[in-house]
């Protein structure tokens, strides 16, 4: 794994293994939840992540100071420290690196109300700690001691997979032995899908149907997912379960407009490239891409494109499971980077929920119908956001 290009080409870095997921998605909380939801058409109404109880992880009075997002942080990377088990890391060498797109937006717009219908006293003292982006990374450290590198990344929809991209330069680097890489959101907010709403970037239907001649607009969720990443060898010393291998990223922004991609996907084909390059691979390495598969009609066809100039038509089998699970915004990236492993372990890609009726403008091979079976090998998990942000991550199955 490079992760990394310095003034004289590539630094080759640590190997970054996966030893822990944690994932908490509108079709279920929890790796075999989420896996089965997956394979199942995309629940009905609002994608919200159904039977979260916050208290599993939080006492009664704790609970109240924490916003959603954060309670959504520290239960997926409460679930991914559990799966990878007894981690015995010196705390100064472990780092933290979690991810939203708007952070505290329920308390903030919770707040407001109070201030206007009850006056400035009745705000609460909470407010800034409970609506600041780096809540979730902050309060991920505080609770397991982690002394290390804690970092907030807030690049929108691309957070995700930034976070996770940068958690494992953490490792790769020789700062740190292990990091939690992840992102989380929880903008389901009267305010918020007014706001996505009136810039006509949801679906009217209420229906995300990615690449498919009929989208219309995303549909926004809630959601976050965590992965521990941890050096290869340390790994092996204290005989973990090594679920994976993060091989490259890429990141790189449009410079074009702030909601809408380059023209012909120009800056996602460049983030492919460098995530390519990063993990010293071709693009026919590539055996599966998860896309970023918004159902926007502007963002869907970008990505083909950028797709179509890097791999070629058809390229590498395409699926989008934002068909399942909405769009979880700065969370996104985090919970299908947790898509793309479970698709190694179970030796199968998700399908596109909602793709029907092919685009004649979009020359994909999209996964759709049901799941494909395939041999795991090299594969890019894309995510781009507002304000032109392009990340990508290659991940592999675990090494022999």
């Amino acid at each position: 794994m490079l992760l990394g290009v310095g003034p004289d080409g590539p630094v080759a870095g640590r190997r970054v293994v996966v030893t822990g997921r944690g994932v908490a998605a509108c079709c279920g909380i929890g790796l075999d939840a989420f896996w089965a939801g997956l394979l199942r058409p995309a629940p009905e109404g609002p994608r919200v992540v159904p039977g979260f109880d916050p208290t599993e992880w939080f006492g009664p009075k704790d609970v109240r100071r924490v916003d959603r997002f954060t309670q959504f942080s520290v239960a997926t990377a409460s679930m991914a420290l559990a799966e990878a088990g007894d981690l015995d890391v010196d705390p100064d060498r472990a780092g933290v690196i979690f991810a939203t797109g708007v952070g505290g937006f329920e308390t903030l717009q919770n707040q407001v109300r109070t201030f206007y219908e009850k006056g400035a006293r009745r705000v609460s003292p909470f407010l800034v700690p409970m609506m600041m982006p780096n809540a979730g990374a902050a309060t991920i450290s505080m609770r397991i001691g982690w002394r290390g590198p804690c970092e907030a990344i807030v690049t929108a929809c691309a957070a995700g997979t930034h976070a996770v991209a940068a958690a494992a330069r953490l490792v790769a680097s020789g700062r740190c032995d292990v990091a939690i890489g992840g992102g989380a959101e929880a903008a389901m907010t009267e305010v918020g899908i007014a706001a996505f709403a009136n810039m006509t970037a949801l679906s009217s239907t209420g229906a995300s149907r990615p690449f498919d001649a009929r989208r219309d607009g995303f549909v926004i969720s809630e959601g976050a997912g965590a992965l521990v990443l941890e050096e290869l060898d340390h790994a092996r010393r204290r005989g973990a379960r090594i679920l994976g291998e993060v091989l490259g990223a890429g990141s790189s922004a449009d410079a074009h407009h702030i909601t809408a991609p380059a023209p012909g996907g120009n800056g996602a084909a460049t983030c492919m490239e460098m995530a390519l390059a990063d993990a010293e691979l071709q693009p026919g390495d590539i055996r599966c891409i998860n896309a970023h598969g918004t159902s926007t009609p502007l963002n869907d066809l970008a990505e083909a494109q950028a797709i179509a100039k890097v791999f070629g038509t058809p390229g590498p089998p395409v699926t989008s499971t934002k068909g399942v699970t909405g769009h979880a915004l700065g969370g996104a990236g985090a919970v299908e980077a947790v898509a793309t492993l479970l698709s190694f372990e179970h030796r199968q890609i998700p399908p596109t929920d909602g793709y029907e009726q092919p685009d004649p403008d979009i020359a994909l091979d999209v996964v759709h119908g049901g799941p494909r079976s395939w041999e795991p090998g090299p594969a890019l998990s894309n995510s781009f956001g507002f304000g032109g942000h392009n990340g990508c991550l290659v991940l592999g199955p675990a090494p022999a």
